[in-house]
């Protein structure tokens, strides 16, 4: 497999549980988690990765969780983004920044300003990508599509075919590709996907649970996951 095709999709899961066991608040675990992020998409980047997405929030992580930590991990992600758009490797690099979820809807406007002006920013840039989910859940992805697709029915009055490739166009994650590698960090014998994580683009993924809480998981074993990987036939259902 070419090294420049693969995708690799991060769920960071344990900044929390990371954070409480060491008698920390809950945003102390975040920023150690926005700390990993840095460092991993540094190893990306060397590995000649050409995407890489991270799950930075599910919708019902920002609605369901006290205001305190929501208002906490807001200020995180305005600190991250604000650095993340000024970084001069994004520039030499050419990478490009997809934002991909809910976030018009559930993002103040200080954080919206910073997100939409690091896409356009960095919309011309296709060496690689680094893409974030925020306020993103898989099933409003899908529907997402499902409601466009009906819209378009309406608008046109026709009947036409709806084919894999029209649905894709729809999704809010359509400018991804197929997911070749899905780690999730944090599983305490329970692997699994949640909230239908990417489901267009997972059908083939492999997956890499591991137990490490994601502040834990730095590039060392995330450079192993990657090369292991490297290693492994695909048979994609043959």
């Amino acid at each position: 497999m070419n090294d420049k095709s693969i995708h690799i999709a991060i769920i960071p899961d344990g900044n929390r549980r990371w954070a409480k066991r060491r008698g920390l608040k809950p945003w102390e675990g975040h920023i150690a988690g926005a700390e990993r992020i840095e460092e991993i998409s540094r190893e990306a980047l060397r590995n000649g990765i050409k995407n890489l997405t991270f799950w930075g929030s599910s919708k019902d992580n920002l609605q369901k969780r006290p205001l305190e930590e929501k208002r906490e991990l807001l200020i995180i992600y305005e600190k991250y983004f604000k650095k993340l758009i000024t970084d001069p490797d994004v520039y030499k690099n050419k990478t490009g920044i997809n934002i991909i979820g809910d976030w018009k809807k559930q993002f103040p406007r200080s954080l919206k300003n910073i997100l939409i002006k690091g896409v356009e920013k960095t919309k011309s840039h296709t060496h690689n990508f680094l893409n974030f989910m925020l306020a993103y859940n898989g099933d409003d992805d899908v529907l997402h599509a499902v409601k466009k697709i009906k819209e378009k029915l309406l608008k046109e009055k026709r009947d036409f075919k709806i084919t894999p490739g029209l649905f894709k166009k729809y999704l809010l994650s359509n400018k991804l590709p197929p997911v070749d590698l899905i780690i999730r960090t944090g599983t305490e014998n329970d692997p699994h996907n949640s909230a239908g994580f990417l489901m267009w683009q997972t059908q083939n993924s492999q997956y890499h649970f591991s137990g490490k809480l994601f502040p834990d998981f730095g590039p060392k074993e995330f450079r192993k996951i990657v090369e292991e990987f490297k290693r492994k036939q695909r048979r994609l259902g043959k």
